[in-house]
C-alpha cells in the first residue's frame, strides 16, 4: 500500500477516536442533568450550540426588537410622545407620515390609533360607526372668515383650514369658497334627519342625511361649502362650477377631501356630495390623493358602511 495512504488512513482512524472519547467524555459529566442521572441526546446539542453560537444568540434580542417596533410604531418614544401632546399632524409625523400611518392603521399595526376617537383628524364616522359619546361636541371653535348666514362654525383648526383653501381658490382665479353648513350639535342632527325623512322618506331620507350620533358634521371636521365667484350660489351647484372643480383637484394640499364622491355609494352609503368637505389634515390629505382613494372607508380598511346596522 501506498505510505502516503496508509498515513492518511491512520490519521482518519485517530480522529474518529479522539471524537468518541470525547462524546463519552461530555456524556459522563452531564449524567446528573437528566432525570435519573442521565442527559438526553438533545440537550447535549443544545449544549454543544450554545457554547459555539454565542454572537447569535446574544443578537436575537436586537432582531427581535427591530422587528416589533416596525410591526407595531406605537412602541416606538417619538410616537408616544407625538400622542401625548395631542398634535395630530405631530403623531402622524411620527409614523413615518401619512402613507406609513395609513399602512400601519389599516394593517392593524397601530393599536394606539383609535379612528373611533372624535378628536383626532383621523376619526372615521359613518353609518356602521357613530361617534362615542354620540353626544359628542369639539371643545374649539372657529368662525371661517367667509360664510353664508345660519352656516355655523367649524372647529378652530378646520375654519383656518378652510380660510387658507378658499384664498387659494380665488387667487386661481376661480372664485372663493365659503362655508354653508358646518358644525352640527346632535340636537340639531335631529331635526336636519327629522327633516329628510318627512320629506323623501326613511329610504332617502338615510341616503341625504346622517342620523343623529352619525354625521360627520358633528365632529366639526365637516363643511359643505358653495362657491362666491360673482356671488355665492347654493351647495347644489357647487359640483358644476370651477371651484368646485378646483377643489376637487385642489383640496387635499390644504387638508381636505371630498367625502362623498360618485361610484362611491355602495362604500358610504350616500350619495354624491361635491360640496361635503372633510378635514383631515395635510399628511393625511396627502397620502389619500397620493394613493388614489376614494372613501375614507378603504384608505384605513375598514368595512363598507352602505346601511345603518340597526
Amino acid at each position: 500500500m501506498d505510505p502516503r495512504v496508509t498515513f492518511r488512513l491512520y490519521v482518519t482512524i485517530g480522529l474518529a477516536v479522539a471524537l468518541i472519547g470525547a462524546l463519552w467524555a461530555l456524556a459522563d459529566g452531564s449524567a446528573s442533568a437528566g432525570p435519573g442521572g442521565h442527559a438526553t441526546a438533545d440537550a447535549k446539542v443544545a449544549g454543544i450550540a450554545e457554547v459555539a453560537m454565542p454572537q447569535t444568540a446574544t443578537s436575537l434580542p436586537s432582531v427581535q426588537l427591530h422587528a416589533t417596533a416596525a410591526s407595531n410604531p406605537c412602541a416606538q418614544t417619538p410616537v408616544q410622545q407625538a400622542l401625548a401632546s395631542g398634535g395630530d399632524d405631530a403623531v402622524v409625523a411620527a409614523f413615518g407620515g401619512g402613507a406609513a400611518f395609513r399602512a400601519a392603521v389599516a394593517a392593524g399595526n397601530a393599536p394606539c390609533i383609535d379612528l373611533s376617537d372624535p378628536h383626532r383628524d383621523w376619526v372615521v364616522v359613518n353609518k356602521a360607526r357613530p361617534l362615542s359619546p354620540v353626544t359628542f361636541a369639539p371643545t374649539s371653535f372657529g368662525d371661517p372668515a367667509l360664510s353664508v348666514d345660519g352656516a355655523g362654525s367649524l372647529r378652530s383648526d378646520t375654519a383656518n383650514a378652510l380660510n387658507q383653501l378658499s384664498a387659494a381658490a380665488d387667487a386661481a382665479g376661480v372664485g372663493s369658497v365659503a362655508l354653508a353648513s358646518g358644525y352640527r350639535s346632535y340636537d340639531t342632527q335631529v331635526q336636519t334627519y327629522s327633516g329628510q325623512v318627512a320629506t323623501y322618506g326613511q329610504a332617502q331620507g338615510d341616503a341625504l342625511s346622517a342620523r343623529p350620533g352619525h354625521s360627520e358634521h358633528q365632529t366639526g371636521l365637516a363643511a359643505d361649502v358653495v362657491s362666491c365667484a360673482g356671488g355665492c350660489g347654493d351647495i347644489d351647484s357647487f359640483g358644476g362650477t370651477a371651484a368646485g372643480a378646483w377643489v376637487a383637484e385642489n383640496g387635499w394640499q390644504y387638508g381636505f377631501i371630498v367625502r362623498y364622491v360618485a361610484g362611491q355609494t355602495p362604500i358610504t352609503g350616500y350619495d354624491p356630495e361635491p360640496w361635503h368637505l372633510r378635514y383631515v389634515g395635510v399628511p393625511l390629505a396627502t397620502a389619500y390623493h397620493d394613493g388614489g382613494f376614494a372613501t375614507l372607508e378603504q384608505f384605513f380598511g375598514l368595512a363598507a358602511a352602505p346601511a345603518y346596522l340597526g
